[in-house]
C-alpha cells in the first residue's frame, strides 16, 4: 500500500512546536507496567515503516529504557554542535537515554526537572527531519512525563496498551482518566497478550481472560485497534534485537501489528474528518463558546 492510498493525516503545528517536521506525534502509553507497551511501540513503528511511511521512535522512559535492547542497537548519537543526529535501525529513526549511558545496567537517578529537560532535548534538539509518524514510548503510570509532553508538544493523542486481565485494567483506567483530564485524545486501544494458539491442538486459549481491551475502549470512547496474540516468537525476536514485524513479517503476531498500524491511520483520518465546526445548541448548558471544534 502506498503512502498516498493511506491518506496520512497531519496534526496542527504551532509556532513553538519542538518537532515541526513531524506530521503525527503518537503517545504509546499505559497506566500499568509489564503489559508490553514497548513491544507494541517498537513493532507498531516497524509496521508503519513497512507501509512506506517515514517513522521515528523516541524512548521516553528515562528510568527504564528498553528500545536499545528491543532493536538491538547501541552507540552514542553524533552532534554537529547544533542538532543531535538520531540513530537508525531498520529504517526507523531512534533516540533513547540508553544510547547515552556508558553502562546499560546503570540506573538513571534524576529528579523531575532533569527528566523534563532530557525529554525536551530529545524532541527539539534531535534532528528528526520530516516524518510521517513519531512514536513516543512513555513510562508506566500517570506521572510527570505525560503532563510535560501534553504541555510542550501538540500530539495527535495516545494509543493505550493493556492486557485482558482485571488487575491490569484497573491501572489502565487511570491512564485513560488522566489523558481525559489533561486533554490528550485517545486514538485507540491495543490489547496485548490477548490469546494463545496451541501448536498441537490449534485452539485459541484466552489465558488472561477476554474482553479487557474492549472494556478500556468503551471507557475511553475510542476504537479497539487490535488484539495481539501471545506468541513465543515475539519474546524471542525482541530479546534478539529484531522485533517480530521485521524478523517474521508473515507471522500471525506481525500481521496483527500491521492491522493495528492500518487501523491507527484510519482512526486518525476519522478524527481529522470529525474536527469540524459544531453548533452548541444546549441553551448555554455546556460551558464553552457556542462555536466549538
Amino acid at each position: 500500500m502506498s503512502q498516498e492510498s493511506l491518506r496520512v493525516p497531519q496534526r496542527q503545528v504551532g509556532a513553538d512546536d519542538p518537532v515541526p517536521g513531524v506530521k503525527n506525534v503518537i503517545l504509546v502509553m499505559s497506566g500499568k507496567g509489564g503489559v508490553g507497551k514497548s513491544t507494541v511501540a517498537t513493532n507498531l513503528a516497524l509496521a508503519l515503516k513497512a507501509l512506506g511511511l517515514k517513522v521515528g521512535l523516541l524512548d521516553a522512559d528515562i528510568y527504564g529504557p528498553s528500545i536499545p535492547t528491543m532493536l538491538g542497537i547501541s552507540g552514542q548519537p553524533m552532534s554537529d554542535g547544533k542538532r543531535i543526529q538520531p540513530l537508525e535501525r531498520f529504517g526507523v529513526k531512534l533516540m533513547s537515554i540508553g544510547f547515552l549511558l556508558e553502562d546499560p545496567k546503570s540506573a538513571v537517578v534524576w529528579r523531575g526537572p532533569m527528566l523534563h529537560g532530557a525529554l525536551l532535548q530529545f524532541l527539539k534538539d534531535v534532528d528528526w527531519g520530516d516524518l510521517d509518524f513519531l512514536l513516543l514510548d512513555l513510562p508506566p503510570g500517570t506521572g510527570d512525563v505525560a503532563l510535560t509532553l501534553s504541555q510542550r508538544v501538540r500530539s495527535n493523542g495516545a494509543v493505550i496498551v493493556t492486557t485482558p486481565q482485571e488487575v491490569a485494567l484497573q491501572d489502565v483506567y487511570k491512564s485513560v482518566s488522566m489523558n481525559q483530564k489533561v486533554g490528550i485524545p485517545i486514538i485507540g486501544v491495543v490489547e496485548n497478550e490477548s490469546y494463545f494458539v496451541c501448536g498441537n491442538c490449534n485452539e485459541r486459549h484466552e489465558l488472561f481472560g477476554s474482553g479487557g481491551g474492549q472494556k478500556i475502549a468503551d471507557f475511553a470512547g475510542a476504537p479497539l485497534l487490535g488484539q495481539i496474540p501471545l506468541f513465543p516468537e515475539i519474546r524471542k525476536w525482541g530479546d534478539a534485537g529484531v522485533p517480530v514485524v521485521e524478523a517474521a513479517p508473515g507471522s500471525p503476531p506481525a500481521e496483527a501489528f500491521t492491522a493495528v498500524a492500518r487501523r491507527l491511520i484510519e482512526s486518525l483520518n476519522a478524527a481529522a474528518q470529525a474536527s469540524v465546526l459544531n453548533i452548541d445548541r444546549s441553551g448555554g448548558q455546556n460551558r464553552h463558546l457556542p462555536i466549538t471544534r
